[in-house]
């Protein structure tokens, strides 16, 4: 059996996640596989692009700013405390298209896409809250190892 897991404001594995910080509150190894969570910080810009999941739901919920959803062909602005689910093999994606970084809650389940972010992710010191813009080689091994997460990245011009 697992222990409680308490993380103060600036506590969890923290990584920049092509220019986005990601903070990692649960993990699957924390809930026996059953989901994993994180603060997403997300930068005017930042954003993944579409994809889908064939594995886990992920669900969103706006703590500060303003995210734009895009599932399939719909866009919806969703500002603090609005909630958003994703549910396996739909096709989404999120950018931050405000002048303000925003701040969310990222969940997905069951858990396992967390070791795709550490797999190709830029660690940060706990605590932080900006990242550098992604590097080409950062997008490139992403776009490489996704699949093996279940993972499908529509990329704009392929």
């Amino acid at each position: 059996m697992n222990s409680p897991i308490i993380r103060k404001s600036n506590e969890g594995r923290t990584i920049a996640v092509v220019g986005d910080v990601y903070r990692f509150l649960a993990t699957g190894e924390d809930t026996n596989g059953k989901y994993a969570m994180w603060e997403a910080i997300v930068p005017p810009g930042g954003g993944p692009p579409p994809h889908t999941h064939s594995r886990e739901e992920e669900s969103f919920y706006i703590l500060e700013g303003e995210i734009t959803f895009t599932v399939g062909e719909e866009k919806i602005i969703a500002t603090e405390g609005m909630f958003a689910n994703m549910p396996v093999g739909s096709l989404h994606s999120f950018k931050n298209e405000s002048n303000k970084t925003a701040r969310m809650i990222i969940s997905v389940a069951p858990a396992g896409l967390e070791k795709m972010f550490f797999e190709f992710g830029v660690p940060l010191p706990e605590g932080s809250s900006e990242a550098l813009p992604p590097t080409k080689e950062e997008i490139d091994k992403l776009l490489q190892i996704a699949p093996n997460y279940g993972i499908e990245i529509k990329v704009p011009g392929h």
